[in-house]
């Protein structure tokens, strides 16, 4: 290892490396190694052009991931007048973990670092600056959300696309510092950067390992983000949702939004030795005068279903939901959309399902494995068409009007797409109250 490298790992100001004008193998990359990683940018174009700019940001609950992903090949939008780029960014202890010794949030500093980057250079690859539209999915939808309450980032992107995004929640300094107690518990390493910087990946990820375990010493933090972008009241002064749903974050910015119908519903649930269903969903946030209505909506069957589903609705729907009803509520333009097209191979529209939809890469590796040997082609081509017009118009298209407090259409993405007036009244009644 490049020991003095590693004594770069935990600044704030790290630079990201330059990006190039290729593909990179999704196989030069391990998924989960630290961030930021090698960035990917297409198409060569004249300088002169004066495109639209998506800037892709990954998944992996913050811990892990990769911009190589074959998923996030750039070629349909490359095809259809639109510059991708894709970042790395300093992922778990090394980019969200808070120290006493260093700056927090440096994965997000990276997030602002790469679009500065483009700010600067883009033009040079035939992109226009003024109009950046920033862009994930799960982490890399929290990514969006968080930077859309970033000051500092405020004129990096004119709109926003947020895909199945995560925020952590509660996101203030006491969690933050609670997780910092807990890594050291944990690990025996004192949180600080000292302690950390000259550590090997390996090392590193295993510590990582360790503190992500599950235990009843976690009680207190969020049960699926404790490394997460974190409201420290200078970079992120105040948590993310409360500056997007009664503050002035993305106030005059565009947004889409939008999950997949069953993005959890496949996560394992306590054996029969574990707490009983109203237990663990009343663990997750539900009123215990909502556990009727909530069967009511989804079945008193399988409770390992059930489960999956609150996951699903407490971690994706019901905040993106409440986003956009904040949104709407202050008419600030806003596109709301579900996935709901359910794959042959499990019978649920589940995590990542949509990516390759809107990347239009149903010929992508592994995509059959998880959405069959036939998945709809007009599908990907309306879908993709949407993501396209807002990059290029800030807007998806005549066909997907805005969501409204009046209306709430919503678009519902499947075998025949079409908006409806909110279909999503049962997750507000539930999770919203």
């Amino acid at each position: 290892m490049d020991r003095t490298a590693g004594r770069h790992r935990l600044r704030a100001d790290r630079p990201a490396p330059a990006l190039r004008r290729r593909h990179h193998d999704p196989r030069a990359l391990r998924p989960g190694r630290r961030g930021p990683q090698p960035q990917r940018l297409t198409p060569r174009t004249d300088p002169e052009a004066g495109l639209p700019v998506l800037v892709w940001i990954h998944g992996g609950g913050y811990v892990a991931g990769s911009a190589a992903s074959p998923w996030y090949d750039g070629s349909a939008f490359n095809r259809d007048g639109v510059i991708l780029v894709s970042l790395g960014y300093r992922l778990g202890i090394e980019g969200f973990l808070h120290l006493d010794d260093a700056p927090d949030n440096r994965g997000v500093r990276d997030w602002i670092a790469a679009l500065e980057w483009v700010r600067d250079n883009i033009a040079r690859f035939g992109g226009d600056p003024s109009r950046v539209t920033v862009a994930g999915q799960s982490a890399g939808g929290g990514a969006v959300q968080t930077l859309l309450a970033v000051p500092a980032a405020r004129d990096l992107f004119r709109s926003a696309l947020s895909v199945s995004g995560a925020v952590m929640r509660p996101d203030g300094p006491e969690v933050a510092r609670a997780a910092s107690r807990l890594f050291t518990a944990r690990t025996g390493v004192p949180a600080n950067a000292a302690a950390l910087r000259d550590l090997s990946d390996d090392e590193l990820l295993d510590l990582q390992d360790r503190m992500g375990a599950p235990g009843p010493d976690r009680e207190g933090l969020p049960p699926l983000l404790s490394l997460a972008p974190l409201a420290d009241g200078e970079l992120i002064p105040e948590p993310v949702l409360d500056a997007l749903t009664t503050g002035d974050g993305g106030s005059d910015v565009p947004l889409m939004l939008g999950f997949t119908a069953h993005e959890f519903n496949a996560f394992p649930a306590p054996g029969p030795d574990g707490p009983p269903v109203p237990v663990l969903l009343e663990a997750l946030g539900l009123p215990k005068d909502r556990l009727a209505s909530f069967t009511t909506a989804y079945g008193a069957g399988d409770p390992a279903a059930l489960f999956g589903q609150a996951l699903t609705d407490v971690t994706f729907r019901a905040p993106s939901l409440a986003l956009a009803d904040a949104r709407a509520a202050r008419r600030r333009p806003t596109w709301l959309y579900e996935f709901a097209w359910e794959s042959p191979v499990n019978g649920t529209a589940f995590h990542c399902l949509d990516l390759p939809y809107a990347f239009d890469l149903l010929d992508a590796e592994g995509v059959a494995a998880v959405a069959g040997e036939a998945p709809p082609r007009a599908l990907a081509d309306a879908m993709h068409r949407a993501w396209v017009s807002f990059v290029r118009d800030q807007d998806p298209g005549a066909s997907w009007p805005r969501y409204t407090a009046d209306e709430r259409a919503t678009m519902v993405w499947d075998a025949a797409s079409r908006v409806e007036r909110d279909p999503l009244h049962r997750v507000r009644e539930i999770w919203l109250g």
